[in-house]
C-alpha cells in the first residue's frame, strides 16, 4: 500500500509565506530594497528609479527565488511585482510596481510568456495607459521545448529571464528611451535560448506535496519551471549525455558559427548541487570550444529556481557587439551584481508630487427602477457566493490533483485564496447593495487576491455578470441566464479560448446552453441552475477526451487526454453549489 509523501518546509502559516519572505528579503538587503504601495507587493530599487529614466518592471510567481525580486536594483529592474507561489501578480500589484518605478517617460514591463502572467500585466499596463503612463511589454519566450520554431511567441519564459532582464536595465540605465529599451529587450529575447531537465518534483507550501511524480530512475527533458511536462521522460543517463541533450536542442536553433560570441548560463532548479551544476557548465563549455565559439561571459548557480526541484538548465544567448555591452554594464542587485558604480553615479530619484490615488469605490448609483421579479434577491445571491467559496475550498485538494496531471499543482490554491477574498468581502456589503454592486465587489477581490489567470478571469466574468442584470434587483430564470452567460462571455473574451481547448470554457459553454434553454420554457432561477449544474458537469467530464490546446497544460500534447481539466472542474463546483444553495434558500 502506498503511503502519502508529505514534504519539509520551514515556513510558518502558508498564507503568510509571501509577505513574511518580502520582508526578510528586503530587511536584509536594506542599502538595495524598498517596499512601496498598499498592496506590500512591490518591491523597489532603492537607487532605481529616478525621473527621466525608463522604469524596468519585472515580476512573476513566487517560488522562482531570486526571480524576480532578486533582480531589483541599480542597474537592472526598478521594482517587481510579487505573485503568490506560481502564480503571476495581480494587477494591482503590478500597477503599484510601475508607479513607483516610473520616471515620466514610460515603463517597459517584463515577464514569463504564461497565460495568467501576460493578462495580469496587459490589465495592469490598461489601468496605467489610461493614467497617462505610457507603458510596453515583453513577454519572455526562450524554453526551445515548449514550442516549436515556427511557433516562438507560444513558447515558455524560463531561464532566459536573466539575460532579457539584464539587457533591459542596461538600456534604460543608460537613458535609451522607451522604444530603444524595448526593441533592445526584443532582441535579447530573440537572441536567448533555453532548455531545462528535471529529476524530481517539487512541493507547494500549501499543499506539502509533490506536484508531480517521476520514477526514481526517470529524468523529464525540457520540463517548465511550474513542473509543465516536457518534450519525453526517459531514463537518467550521465551528465555529458543529458548536457549533449541540451545542447543539440539549443544548437538546432542558434545560427552560431566559429567565431561567434554566447553568453552561457547554468541553472539549478532549487535542489541541484554545485558540484552537478559545474559538471554541466564542464560539458557545455566542451561543445563551445570545440566549434570555436567564444564564452564571453558566464554564470553557474540558482537564478531562476522551481522551489525544491532537482534540475537544471542551459541557456546561451548570441551576442553582438550591442548586447554584449549591455551584458558587461554595471548592475547591483541581491541575485546580481555586475562591475561597480561610481559613488557620483546613484543619483537620488526627485520625488515628485505624489497624486492622490483614485477611489476604487463605485460611485453611489442614481437612483431608478429596477426589476424586482424573482427568487435570487441580492441576500439569496451573496449567500449562494458564500456557499461556492465554501465548496470551492472543500474541494481544494481535488482540483490541485488534477491540476497537478496536467498543470502546475496549484489550481485548488489558487481558487481557495480568491474565494476566500470574495467571502470576506462579502461581509462588507450593504444591506441595499444590488446583485451588481456585489459583482463589482467580488470581482476586485478576486483580482486583488489572484495573480494567476484565474484572476482577470473570474474578475472579468463577475463585472461582466453584474453589468448584464445591472437593470435587475432579483433574478427569475432569465436574469439567472443573463447572468451565467454574461460571466462566460467575459471569460471567453479575456482569455481567447474556445470550446475544445480543454479549458473552463469547455464547461461554462455547455452549463450556459441548457441554462439558457431552461429560461425559454420558462424555466425558474433554480430551474435555470439545476440545467446550468448539470451541462457544467457533462462539459467537465467531456474535457477528460480533449487534447488541450491552452494554457501550461497545452504543452503536454497528446498526454493531456483522459485527465479532466481542472478549470472545467472548479467550474462545475461553482455551478453545483450556486443551485445547492439556492435550493436550500426556498427550502
Amino acid at each position: 500500500m502506498n503511503q502519502e509523501v508529505k514534504t519539509k518546509k520551514l515556513i510558518n502559516a502558508p498564507e503568510n509565506i509571501i509577505p513574511e519572505m518580502i520582508e526578510g528579503m528586503v530587511g536584509a538587503h536594506p542599502d538595495m530594497l524598498r517596499v512601496e504601495g498598499e498592496t506590500g507587493r512591490a518591491v523597489v530599487a532603492v537607487d532605481g528609479p529616478r525621473d527621466g529614466k525608463v522604469g524596468i518592471v519585472v515580476g512573476g510567481g513566487s517560488g522562482h527565488e531570486p526571480a524576480f525580486a532578486g533582480y531589483v536594483g541599480r542597474g537592472l529592474a526598478d521594482a517587481a511585482a510579487v505573485g503568490n507561489v506560481f502564480a503571476s501578480p495581480s494587477p494591482a500589484h503590478i500597477a503599484e510596481a510601475a508607479r513607483a518605478a516610473d520616471g515620466g517617460v514610460g515603463v517597459l514591463m517584463l515577464y514569463g510568456n504564461y497565460t495568467g502572467d501576460v493578462l495580469n500585466f496587459t490589465m495592469a499596463a490598461e489601468e496605467l495607459e489610461q493614467a497617462g503612463i505610457s507603458v510596453r511589454h515583453v513577454a519572455v519566450a526562450d524554453d526551445v521545448a515548449s514550442a516549436p520554431a515556427g511557433r516562438k511567441s507560444e513558447r515558455r519564459g524560463i531561464a532566459g529571464d536573466f539575460f532579457v532582464f539584464k539587457v533591459a536595465g542596461a538600456a534604460a540605465d543608460l537613458g535609451e528611451p522607451l522604444a530603444r529599451v524595448e526593441a533592445l529587450a526584443l532582441a535579447a529575447n530573440d537572441a536567448t535560448r533555453s532548455i531545462g531537465v528535471a529529476l524530481s518534483p517539487c512541493s507547494l507550501p500549501q499543499t506539502g506535496k509533490p506536484n508531480f511524480t517521476i520514477g526514481d530512475e526517470d529524468m523529464e527533458i525540457g520540463m517548465g519551471l511550474h513542473g509543465e511536462p516536457g518534450i519525453r521522460r526517459q531514463k537518467l543517463a550521465p551528465a555529458d549525455a543529458v548536457t549533449d541533450e541540451l545542447m543539440d536542442a539549443i544548437l538546432a536553433e542558434l545560427d552560431l558559427t566559429a567565431g561567434s560570441r554566447v553568453a552561457v548560463l547554468v541553472n539549478g532548479l532549487g535542489a541541484t548541487s554545485q558540484i552537478e551544476l559545474y559538471v554541466i557548465f564542464r560539458r557545455v563549455k566542451q561543445r563551445l570550444d570545440a566549434l570555436g565559439i567564444d564564452i564571453h561571459a558566464s554564470w553557474v548557480g540558482e537564478y531562476a529556481t522551481s522551489l525544491e526541484m532537482a534540475g537544471a538548465s542551459v541557456t546561451l544567448m548570441k551576442l553582438d557587439d550591442t548586447l554584449q555591452a549591455l551584458l558587461d554594464h554595471p548592475c547591483r542587485t541581491p541575485a546580481l551584481v555586475v562591475g561597480a558604480f561610481e559613488k557620483s553615479d546613484v543619483s537620488a530619484r526627485s520625488r515628485k508630487a505624489v497624486k492622490a490615488a483614485e477611489s476604487t469605490a463605485a460611485a453611489p448609483e442614481k437612483p431608478r427602477e429596477l426589476l424586482t421579479e424573482g427568487d435570487v434577491t441580492p441576500t439569496i445571491f451573496r449567500a449562494m457566493m458564500h456557499t461556492v467559496g465554501e465548496q470551492i475550498i472543500a474541494e481544494k485538494n481535488w482540483l490541485s490533483e488534477l491540476d497537478g496531471v496536467i498543470g502546475d499543482g496549484d489550481h485548488g490554491v489558487t481558487m481557495e485564496i480568491g474565494w476566500k477574498a470574495v467571502q470576506h468581502a462579502l461581509e462588507d456589503t450593504q444591506a441595499d447593495e444590488t446583485i451588481e454592486g456585489i459583482c463589482k465587489r467580488m470581482a476586485k477581490a478576486f483580482l486583488d487576491a489572484v495573480g494567476a489567470s484565474s484572476g482577470p478571469l473570474y474578475a472579468t466574468a463577475f463585472l461582466r455578470a453584474g453589468t448584464a442584470v445591472s437593470h435587475r434587483l432579483n433574478l427569475d430564470g432569465a436574469g439567472m441566464a443573463e447572468w451565467l452567460g454574461a460571466a462566460c462571455q467575459g471569460i471567453r473574451d479575456r482569455g481567447r479560448a474556445e470550446p475544445g481547448d480543454k479549458t473552463m470554457i469547455d464547461a461554462w459553454v455547455p452549463a450556459v446552453e441548457a441554462a439558457q434553454e431552461s429560461a425559454k420554457g420558462g424555466g425558474s432561477a433554480i430551474d435555470v441552475l439545476l440545467a446550468a449544474r448539470d451541462g457544467g458537469e457533462a462539459g467537465m467530464k467531456a474535457t477528460a477526451a480533449l487534447e488541450s490546446r491552452r494554457g501550461r497544460s497545452a504543452k503536454l500534447g497528446a498526454r493531456s487526454v483522459g485527465h479532466i481539466d481542472p478549470g472545467a472542474a472548479s467550474t462545475y463546483v461553482t455551478l453545483r453549489a450556486m443551485a445547492a444553495a439556492l435550493q436550500k434558500a426556498l427550502a
